[in-house]
């Protein structure tokens, strides 16, 4: 709840209120990317912000001629769509692209590598990789040359495949049971700057994965709490994508997560369990035609790396026992709102503000939408009257940017009164 924090994510939603105040409504957007099914990617090397307020060599797949972006561009097609992607390089190692989940993937051009052709780093050759995204959902892709090198650097992204029905905007997969209201991104990555600092060296044989040690964790390529600033901010112009998943209440958000890193990371979301109801790209359904009827329901999404997972995450404040909203039994009910908790009141006493610590995201009420007074100097960063929700990795270490916490694989989700406007 938003009025008393008594966990360690108190620490961090003046952070996630700070920047929600900075913000408007309408520079919220659910998952950024570029729509296909035609793409132009070039590899190319740049610095990237971190958490500690350092910065770091990295490598990524820029939008055809544009800025170096870690990570890659999220590319965005549709089922049964013909996809085409060329890729041109300025690095100075032969780069790929491999596509895993997507079948019949042809190659042209280059040179052949390991797993698919490669284009050398002369920023003029060029392949071109051609499959049919045969089926909807989630899915990675990433460098297929030298990966334990170049997956680190940043050669990857996510691939977003909607499905082939009249409402792919808000449906998952081909079943009515996959439609959400809100979709977000979460692609985890992990990074050791040592490798980072060898490659911007020209150390590239000095790379020793042996002795590899991550101390910093990205959700779309940033620690928190970047996270959780605007898309496309100037202070990070080679971070492109944000990661501030809003929603009302009763809403269905679907989580879209990657695990790009090396890693496994327990991908920890609170206020409520969600659904997993697709993995890899693949549906969990018994038979055809089922719908996710082998779904699970779980608090922490345990994320293998290079898996890919969609889950269903809806809040109501089902069971608080209390009136989100402050109604009397004779108000209406709001949309999403709980019905059994209608009319009920805060089953304790508030104490004064005076005996309150008032962290800055208290709106200085505990119904939701509302604000009330609070004393000079403190409070009035939540401007909507949000509940905030801290979702983040469950090893604690990667709570934090380099040893620095709060930090790291962590945002916040912030649930909105029906009025509030998210775009």
């Amino acid at each position: 709840m938003k009025n008393i924090f008594n966990t360690i994510e108190s620490a961090l939603i003046g952070s996630a209120a700070l920047v929600l105040s900075l913000i408007s409504p309408s520079a919220i957007a659910t998952v950024d990317g570029v729509v296909g099914p035609t793409f132009t990617l070039t590899a190319k090397a740049d610095y990237v912000t971190l958490g500690d307020g350092t910065v770091a060599w990295a490598w990524g797949y820029a939008n055809g001629n544009g800025m170096m972006q870690y990570p890659g561009v999220t590319m965005i097609v549709n089922q049964g769509d013909v996809v085409t992607v060329k890729l041109k390089n300025t690095l100075p190692l032969p780069v790929s692209i491999v596509f895993p989940g997507q079948e019949g993937v042809v190659a042209t051009g280059g040179s052949a590598g390991l797993l698919t052709k490669e284009v050398p780093g002369d920023g003029i050759s060029e392949v071109t990789y051609t499959f049919t995204a045969t089926h909807a959902g989630t899915y990675l892709y990433q460098s297929g040359t030298r990966p334990e090198l170049e997956v680190e650097m940043g050669l990857l992204g996510a691939l977003i495949v909607r499905p082939n029905v009249a409402n792919a905007a808000h449906q998952a997969y081909g079943h009515v049971d996959t439609t959400f209201d809100r979709e977000y991104l979460f692609l985890i990555t992990e990074m050791d700057p040592v490798i980072h600092g060898l490659v911007e060296a020209g150390r590239i044989a000095d790379v020793d994965n042996t002795v590899y040690h991550p101390v910093l964790w990205f959700f779309n390529g940033r620690n928190g709490p970047d996270t959780m600033s605007n898309p496309n901010v100037p202070w990070l112009p080679t971070q492109p994508y944000n990661c501030l998943p809003r929603m009302h209440p009763g809403e269905k958000l679907l989580m879209r997560i990657v695990n790009a890193g090396r890693d496994l990371h327990p991908f920890h979301h609170h206020g409520n369990n969600t659904n997993l109801i697709a993995r890899d790209g693949r549906l969990l359904e018994s038979v055809p035609g089922a719908g996710p009827d082998l779904q699970t329901s779980d608090f922490t999404i345990r994320t293998v790396p290079g898996e890919t997972y969609d889950a269903i995450f809806s809040w109501t404040g089902a069971n608080l026992g209390w009136d989100i909203y402050g109604h009397t039994t004779s108000d209406p009910l709001l949309p999403g709102e709980f019905a059994a908790d209608h009319g009920k009141p805060l089953p304790v006493t508030l104490p004064n503000v005076q005996e309150l610590t008032i962290v800055s995201d208290y709106s200085g009420s505990p119904y939701l939408g509302v604000s009330a007074a609070l004393p000079p100097g403190v409070g009035g960063f939540n401007k909507t009257g949000g509940y905030y929700y801290m979702w983040h990795s469950h090893t604690e270490r990667e709570l934090t940017n380099n040893n620095i916490y709060p930090g790291g694989m962590m945002t916040m989700l912030i649930i909105e009164h029906p009025s509030q406007n998210i775009p």
